[in-house]
């Protein structure tokens, strides 16, 4: 009797139509029950097209970055209009790449040193301001406003001092910074600008996307953000020595360029003097920075390509339900600060921020809880004034006049999801927990 046996390819047809029928069978068709579902404030959103994608990679073995990785970041500076995307584990390590490249000798007279001072704020994720201490760099922090949560570019202009050489700031929870202002302020003063666009993929600024405008973006891909590969993140530039850099810090430190697996790209590899090495020693081993391996594995990025392809929809689903939670919310403006966008700006909103009034009958502690309690999750705008925190309490710094709101923000702001997970009766019973919540407080 004949054994019928199938070949690679075949097995391979068979496993992703296997993942494909396992990826209905677990993770889809769950529905909403108010009150006892939970109305998450972020999470990831995919079908069968990642599934399949992280498994058919798999399939390869090809444990490091390879053929997909290369392929995203090709694609995905073509979507954001940039010259080079640099692929990353984290948005934290994008973070701290983008800031490490600015102390590059290569940069010559615009090489960042220890002392030098970078204008950043101190209302938001530590992994903004963590790259400036670890390089040695003196962070000079400016008040935000309630309502965009971003500093006002008075108080920027205020912050530049001698020492100044850079800004570093994120766009608050997906809400742009006023650029225009700022990109004046940096090219009077000829600093550099890094754009953290962790929590603001698809944001717009006079109509440019976030995160090009600057000298470096960065970008996460972590799963509570705009799209996900799981761990991951990018720094992106359209300046190609910056872009050379940042993937030498990332890849070692080393001073070649060749992708992997290809050889002499420069065609004088053996040719070469650097530093105290013997004349003519292989360029693949010459380090010309004290760099990590912060690289990705080509899974994640298969799962990132298929991400990618519906990003420009889970931006408009975001827009939508920030418009929506803004209406809804509303008729509590007595009682609430609202979230409002920059003008110029249009943010592919990571969150909605809301920050209880002065002078309540209720504590931001009481309304969170509350919220919990009825399943609608919070977060608090993450380390509130991070001078308050226990690991920067001591850092060498400066600020710039007061730090009032961002205490103010700390003591009285939490956000609430809009991520494209959510639909309308989600947050319709958001709402409605609010207005419970109000009616018990009347």
């Amino acid at each position: 009797m004949e054994v019928y046996r199938m070949d690679h390819s075949q097995i391979r047809k068979e496993i992703q139509k296997l993942v494909k029928q396992y990826y209905h069978e677990k993770f889809s068709g769950k529905d909403f029950i108010p009150g006892e579902s939970i109305v998450r404030y972020a999470g990831r959103v995919f079908d069968e097209e990642e599934l399949t994608g992280l498994v058919d990679s798999s399939l390869d073995f090809w444990l490091t970055a390879g053929p997909h990785a290369e392929a995203f970041e090709n694609e995905f500076a073509e979507y954001l209009g940039v010259e080079d995307s640099i692929l990353v584990n984290s948005g934290s390590s994008a973070n701290l790449v983008a800031m490490s490249s600015l102390t590059s000798p290569k940069l010559l007279d615009r090489q960042l040193k220890p002392g030098d001072e970078v204008i950043t704020v101190a209302a938001g994720f530590p992994t903004t301001v963590a790259p400036i201490v670890q390089n040695r760099l003196v962070p000079v922090f400016c008040d935000v406003e309630t309502g965009t949560y971003n500093a006002k570019p008075e108080n920027i202009e205020k912050a530049v001092s001698p020492k100044t050489k850079a800004i570093f700031m994120a766009h608050t929870l997906g809400n742009p910074f006023d650029l225009g202002a700022i990109l004046d302020i940096a090219r009077k003063n000829n600093l550099w600008l890094i754009e953290d666009n962790c929590d603001a993929l698809g944001s717009e600024f006079g109509g440019k996307l976030t995160g090009t405008h600057g000298d470096l973006g960065t970008v996460s891909f972590y799963p509570a953000h705009h799209m996900t590969m799981g761990e991951g993140g990018a720094v992106v530039t359209s300046n190609e020595d910056l872009a050379r850099i940042s993937r030498s810090f990332r890849d070692w430190g080393r001073d070649c360029y060749c992708a992997s697996g290809e050889d002499n790209t420069c065609g004088i590899r053996f040719t070469q003097q650097f530093g105290e090495l013997p004349s003519g020693y292989d360029h693949k081993f010459v380090y010309s920075h004290i760099g990590y391996n912060l690289k990705v594995t080509d899974m994640q990025a298969a799962v990132g390509r298929a991400q990618l392809k519906k990003l420009p929809g889970f931006v408009a689903k975001r827009k939508e339900n920030f418009s929506l939670l803004y209406a809804g919310l509303k008729q509590f403006e007595d009682r609430l600060i609202l979230p409002y966008a920059t003008p110029g700006s249009d943010p592919s909103w990571f969150g909605f921020l809301i920050t209880v009034r002065e002078k309540q009958n209720f504590t931001r502690t009481e309304l969170v809880q509350y919220l919990n309690q009825n399943k609608v999750h919070t977060r608090n705008l993450f380390g509130g004034n991070l001078l308050r925190q226990p690991g920067f309490m001591n850092i060498e710094h400066r600020v710039v006049g007061t730090l009032e709101n961002t205490d103010f923000i700390m003591n009285n702001t939490f956000f609430i999801g809009v991520y494209p997970g959510i639909d309308k009766q989600q947050i319709d019973y958001m709402v409605d927990t609010f207005s419970r919540f109000f009616k018990e407080r009347a």
